[in-house]
């Protein structure tokens, strides 16, 4: 199966491209859908690579594997692929990351799954909006913040939310190429910067 995944990587490159998506997150989207689609698993596999994300983003998580120090895809494919199928991920979703680490992108695997999912939403019509925040939002929040972008445009909005600490309070919203800071730690950066400016 990691065969068949790696050969999809390669010939469906020239098909991603001409839907104007481009590089590496794009190539392995594009063959993790395919073959999703093919094998009627498309449902699960979005809803399993979200959940990976969030496994790769958790502190708790899997984040140390891919930030702390370079690791042998040796030694990380077994090590991973035992703990996905622990958590109860599916053969082509441990196969989509065995092929990842074997091709030494092991580091690149979170810019893979958003990749996947901001294909998967692109595919669906949808707008990606990846929202950082100090906390985990609330419902309300949630609900507040879905309402706002729907008053400005974006009607039919998926949410990636993650947390960042380091933000301190408030949030970063990306739609695109468009970054909308207003977390606290930028507020107290521009305070900073203005009271070096003016000494």
């Amino acid at each position: 199966m990691i065969t068949e995944a790696a050969v999809l990587v390669e010939t469906t490159s020239v098909e991603a491209a001409g839907r104007g998506d481009k590089g590496l997150s794009a190539r392995y989207a594009a063959a993790l859908y395919e073959l999703a689609f093919e094998q009627t698993a498309l449902d699960r596999v979005v809803e399993e690579m979200a959940a990976l994300g969030r496994l790769l983003r958790d502190r708790d998580g899997l984040a140390w594997l891919v930030r702390d120090r370079p690791v042998e895809s040796a030694k990380a494919a077994p090590a991973l692929n035992a703990a996905l199928e622990a958590q109860g991920f599916s053969k082509l979703v441990r196969n989509f990351v065995n092929v990842a680490v074997l091709n030494r992108r092991l580091r690149d695997l979170p810019a893979l799954v958003d990749g996947f999912a901001a294909y998967v939403a692109g595919r669906r019509g949808e707008v990606v909006a990846t929202i950082t925040s100090a906390h985990p939002l609330s419902d309300l929040q949630r609900a507040q913040l879905r309402a706002r972008l729907t008053e400005t445009g974006y009607g039919n909005v998926r949410l990636i939310e993650t947390i960042d600490p380091a933000l301190l309070g408030g949030l970063t919203l990306k739609i695109g190429a468009k970054l909308f800071d207003t977390s606290l730690k930028s507020r107290l950066e521009r305070i900073t910067y203005a009271l070096k400016g003016a000494a």
